[in-house]
């Protein structure tokens, strides 16, 4: 008989979460982390990005508004 031919157990529960996080610390080991000011760069793009669509819907929906209130007045 073969090591093949014997039955296959599946690891316990604790044994399943040891290995997933042995591999995330893996994984988060290749990750290139951004540098300090790479990050407030980045965060800065972000904020004024979602300011800009905030001030886009806002401005819409204002336009929408006005339009139902003549319609429906």
């Amino acid at each position: 008989m073969s090591d093949t031919d014997a039955p296959q157990t599946q690891p316990s529960l604790l044994g399943r979460f040891a290995l997933f996080l042995r591999q995330v610390v893996a994984e988060l080991r290749k990750v290139i982390w951004p540098t300090r000011k790479e990050l407030i760069a980045y965060t800065i793009v972000v904020v004024v990005f979602v300011l800009a669509m905030a001030g886009i819907v806002a401005v819409l929906d204002y336009i929408f508004a006005q339009v139902v209130l003549f319609i429906f007045g």
